[in-house]
């Protein structure tokens, strides 16, 4: 569906989208919601073997922007940044859609997680976004809107989320003391928590397909929601229509949530 020439809502404004690494990314449905309603939008990729699925995606809604970013590397988050400033001199939006930890350290359980597995599964999924939060927000001289993606589990304890279940919390929480420091400068912060979805990083998840039926089953909707359903959301959260809202976390799951 392409609202882009119906309600171009967005048209005008710049959007960087972070962590997007195929076409079924929840990154890259907020991606692409973000051009269908008129927004110029930035994409990065992880790594070399990640671009060759981006790369077509970028193409197809024509970003001007399309370049490497592991979050890790200072110079490289640093270098999108430059870039932007560069080339629009602003910018209104920005998803950060990143989450990793090491496979043992998922897996294995939280008692079982080492020092080094935790501290890096909070730096690239949690402080990452703090990082991109203090380059971004020089360049939303008329206010904006960040987001970051979570998951039920920051809150609630969901099997075999382990550690990412802590690191979540601990976004959701960045999420809320951003939105209060960044208040005074109209810039608003949400993070967002879809419902389970089949993409590349939920697949490191053991017993994954378990947790989509018994959410299919949970709904009060009746039904999984889509990447689409998460991009239009924040689509939606970057209007003027939600220029009120700041500092939520933003169930977007068919209803599950409220479930006991």
């Amino acid at each position: 569906m392409d609202l882009s020439t119906q309600h171009p809502v967005l048209k005008g404004k710049k959007a960087l989208v972070t962590g997007i690494a195929n076409d079924s990314s929840i990154a890259w449905g907020c991606a692409k919601a973000f051009h269908e309603v008129g927004a110029d939008v930035a994409i990065t990729y992880a790594d070399d073997k990640t671009r060759t699925y981006v790369e077509p995606l970028a193409t197809a809604i024509e970003a001007p922007v399309f370049m490497p970013l592991n979050v890790s590397k200072h110079e490289e988050m640093e270098a999108v940044f430059e870039r932007i400033a560069s080339e629009w001199g602003e910018l209104d939006i920005l998803v950060h859609s990143i989450a990793w930890a090491p496979k043992n350290d998922l897996q294995g359980g939280l008692l079982n997680c080492s020092a080094e597995g935790f501290a890096a599964a909070m730096d690239i999924s949690c402080h990452s976004f703090v990082r991109m939060a203090r380059l971004a927000a020089p360049l939303m001289k008329n206010g904006g809107s960040l987001f970051a993606m979570s998951y039920y589990g920051a809150n609630k304890v969901v099997t075999n989320y382990n550690v990412m279940g802590p690191v979540k919390a601990a976004l959701e929480a960045c999420t809320r003391y951003l939105a209060y420091e960044l208040g005074p400068q109209r810039i608003r912060v949400h993070a967002i928590s879809p419902g389970p979805l089949k993409t590349r990083a939920a697949s490191g998840l053991k017993d994954f397909d378990l947790l989509l039926t018994e959410a299919a089953e949970r709904a009060p909707l009746g039904e999984l929601v889509d990447i689409m359903d998460v991009g239009f959301t924040c689509a939606w959260l970057a209007t003027p229509y939600a220029r009120r809202l700041s500092g939520e976390t933003v169930y977007v799951d068919g209803g599950v949530h409220i479930m006991a």
